[in-house]
């Protein structure tokens, strides 16, 4: 067992296919489909499920992908040991994010980020929490800014701050003139909602169960805050944003944000990462970055 057979099946693993995985370590598709026949056959077992359109990963396989994972970020902290005294600071940072968070806060993080790293660009991954779980365990993402809660094995958190939740109506709606709106008056509206996949939908709808109860939860349109945001200026509906969403430079004269009554709901956010990344430093920038934003909305932990 060698360490470049414990990269091959990781990459197989992460990129589901023989070709890409062997594009993004370098070495001709034969090599490493010979590579990983001669490891499964060393270990007695199928690690991967050979199909025509996709590679899967056996069960077991899932087991050995991810101790492989393991030993490759060791063998990493082995050479950040022997680079004692090098800034963990310098070199690219991947950096994940999901989606309702990604836009509304990497433009006002880069610019302190800058500042305090200016040798630490980012390769930023925006999706969701569900992708990017797995592509931080893999060691394919280095860090993802997450809501919380985020219970992963393997993985550490640390909250950032505490958002709360804005109501976006119409500007001609009946409640645009109001000052707050309980979260129960939900029920009697038409509400707006990311489709599914999205965590911030199930987060409003669990703040809002009253949603769920009026058959509100199964109206989920909209596959990004901004095409909602549209819908709701068109008179569609109302929704729910969060409050970093409705900072002054993306508001719409056609949108009329109210808060809700206290308590209103919101949401945690954190930064996660696996107990083996060796670049610890990043994590006390990143939160730093973070903690410099002017933002009152937004309750720094």
């Amino acid at each position: 067992m060698t360490l470049n057979e414990l990269r091959y099946i990781v990459a197989v693993a992460r990129e589901r296919n023989f070709r890409r995985a062997a594009e993004s370590c370098f070495v001709t598709q034969p090599a490493l489909s010979l590579a990983i026949q001669k490891l499964e056959g060393e270990l007695g077992i199928q690690l991967f499920e050979r199909g025509r359109a996709e590679v899967s990963v056996t069960p077991i396989g899932e087991q050995v992908v991810e101790q492989a994972q393991r030993a490759l970020d060791e063998v990493g902290r082995i050479s950040e040991i022997a680079r004692q005294g090098k800034d963990q600071l310098a070199g690219p940072l991947r950096l994940g994010a999901i989606y309702t968070v990604g836009p509304y806060l990497l433009p006002e993080l880069i610019p302190p980020l800058l500042k305090i790293a200016p040798e630490m660009p980012l390769e930023v991954e925006e999706n969701l929490t569900a992708n990017l779980e797995p592509m931080l365990r893999n060691g394919r993402l280095d860090v993802a800014i997450i809501a919380l809660p985020f219970d992963v094995p393997g993985v550490l958190t640390r909250p950032l701050y505490d958002e709360p939740f804005n109501l976006a109506v119409p500007a001609g709606h009946p409640w645009a003139k109001r000052k707050s709106v309980a979260a129960h008056e939900l029920s009697g509206e038409k509400v707006l909602l990311l489709n599914n996949g999205h965590c911030f939908s199930n987060q409003v709808v669990e703040a809002c169960p009253e949603l769920n109860r009026h058959g509100h939860g199964e109206v989920q349109q909209g596959n990004s805050l901004e095409t909602i945001r549209n819908m709701v200026a068109s008179g569609l509906g109302i929704t729910v944003l969060p409050c970093s969403a409705n900072w002054e430079n993306y508001r719409s004269g056609l949108v009329k944000v109210i808060p809700f009554e206290a308590p209103g709901p919101s949401r945690r956010i954190a930064l996660a990462w696996r107990k083996s990344f060796v670049r610890p430093q990043v994590i006390d920038v990143l939160t730093q970055a973070v903690k410099q934003l002017k933002r009152p909305c937004l309750k720094m932990l």
